[in-house]
């Protein structure tokens, strides 16, 4: 039986978990609590640690993980920014799910943006009310706009399929272009420069960092609209909210920020907000926030979990080679230049 300290359990996160662990004989410590230093105990006899996006998996958490004699970090999230890859190399072997509904997140980009530019949430709040005024109501056509993408992987392209659908225009940028793909790709200024709409696609990186900040906000297009269904701190949050209140920025369409590892997935509803940035973004009229749950869907749910399930499978039964395993060896974290035909440590 292989023991999984399951960190960050949701009411939804058990029973996609719970029906293949139960098909492979793996047996869940499911805990509420977040992966961090206080909490890392929590662990002790179990072979492996399954984390979410807001777990903190650094070198102290990792160290502690071996010494508990941990041998395997699942994330159950493509991205890993919040785990030291580098740290673990030599200790414990990290995986992660590349892919689970790339159109999951590419429609919820698409449901916040023309929610955004259709004024639909301030629609719906008025005829609760028996308010069927249309004033302030009026949007415009996506239709002939300019999107750029930032990152062409599958949830990059899947959106770039959609705003094709809407007769848009587009244009990307992506250190690694898809090479056959049809899109016309840009330089990054540029980019920032053509485009009514941005969405962001990409992992969040040391390079990646507060992409958007001061000097590309400046370069936009007066009442451009931002979309980030990625990782929050690709875009710095003061510099956004600068750009908003200068009438730079027309809407800002965010389901992830850079502070919300200790706010989003909870119920604060009966508490004070001690953010004030994020009180300030959520106050603004032509902000829409959303807790993190562009993932949301049934089916990515289910792929989550058959695919975590699969990885630890792979690890335990094939002598710890997994395609998916992110490692530090190679230079590439994601792409094994052994063709994952060999363990990597």
């Amino acid at each position: 039986m292989i023991k999984i300290a399951f960190y960050d359990t949701k009411a939804y996160d058990k029973p996609s978990f719970e029906h293949y662990g139960q098909q492979h004989d793996i047996q869940y410590r499911f805990l509420e609590t977040k992966l961090n230093e206080d909490t890392v105990e929590l662990a002790r006899d179990c072979d492996a640690v399954c984390v979410f996006v807001n777990d903190t998996v650094n070198k102290a958490v990792i160290d502690r993980l071996y010494e508990l004699g941990v041998k395997l970090i699942a994330l159950r999230s493509a991205g890993y920014n919040n785990v030291d890859v580098h740290a673990a190399f030599g200790k414990i072997h990290v995986v992660h799910v590349p892919a689970y509904s790339p159109y999951a997140v590419a429609e919820h980009a698409m449901a916040l943006l023309l929610t955004s530019v259709r004024r639909i949430h301030k629609a719906y709040n008025r005829t609760r009310e028996f308010n069927f005024s249309l004033n302030g109501l009026t949007g415009f056509d996506l239709h002939g706009k300019t999107v750029g993408v930032v990152g062409t992987g599958k949830i990059g392209r899947i959106f770039i399929d959609i705003c094709r659908g809407f007769g848009m225009n587009v244009i990307a940028y992506d250190l690694f272009p898809a090479e056959g793909s049809g899109i016309t790709y840009v330089g990054l200024d540029e980019l920032f420069r053509q485009s009514d709409i941005i969405s962001l696609h990409c992992p969040l990186t040391d390079e990646t960092r507060h992409m958007i900040g001061k000097d590309a906000i400046e370069s936009m297009k007066k009442g451009v609209i931002i979309i980030n269904t990625s990782r929050g701190a690709l875009i710095d949050t003061e510099e956004l909210l600068e750009g908003i209140k200068a009438r730079k920025v027309g809407a800002a369409c965010l389901d992830v920020y850079e502070e919300e590892a200790d706010i989003f997935f909870e119920d604060r509803s009966g508490h004070i907000l001690n953010d004030e940035l994020l009180s300030r973004l959520i106050s603004m009229p032509n902000v829409i926030v959303t807790s993190h749950q562009a993932f949301l869907t049934e089916e990515a749910l289910n792929n989550i979990a058959e695919t975590t399930v699969n990885n630890i499978l792979s690890y335990f039964n094939n002598d710890g080679i997994c395609d998916n395993e992110l490692c530090y060896r190679c230079g590439n974290v994601e792409k094994c230049r052994q063709g994952r035909k060999e363990r990597c440590f």
